[in-house]
């Protein structure tokens, strides 16, 4: 069975994609810590097993993101005007990012490291 099948069944199965309110990061995954702890929002993890499945790594490295831990100053505000994740998730190519997606990225984490493990 081909790596994108198998990924698409243990999605479909509910096995691999994040309930609503689990820990959900895995090895690999990016979990940006929030440096003003006071919002009611957990950080956000960036899924890179799942973009990795989907996508080149030259898709996002380096024309949107820099490969370098710390390198890249994503905020909200950039996303929402287009930067960072905003260049995909617009409502277009991917989910739009907006008060009624905001869990899709802010949750509680168990499993990964701050920063991710690939950098």
């Amino acid at each position: 069975m081909k790596p994108r099948a198998v990924l698409l069944t243990l999605l479909l199965a509910g096995v691999a994609w994040p309930g609503a309110d689990s820990g959900w990061a895995v090895t690999g995954d990016i979990v940006f810590e929030r440096e003003d702890n006071t919002r009611a929002f957990a950080p956000a993890v960036f899924p890179h097993w799942l973009h990795r499945a989907r996508f080149r790594c030259y898709v996002c490295h380096a024309q949107i993101f820099e490969m370098k831990r710390g390198a890249n100053e994503i905020t909200m505000q950039k996303i929402r005007q287009g930067d960072f994740c905003g260049k995909c998730h617009n409502g277009k190519a991917a989910f739009n990012v907006d008060i009624q997606t905001c869990i899709r990225c802010h949750q509680a984490t168990t499993d990964a490291k701050p920063g991710g493990d690939q950098q």
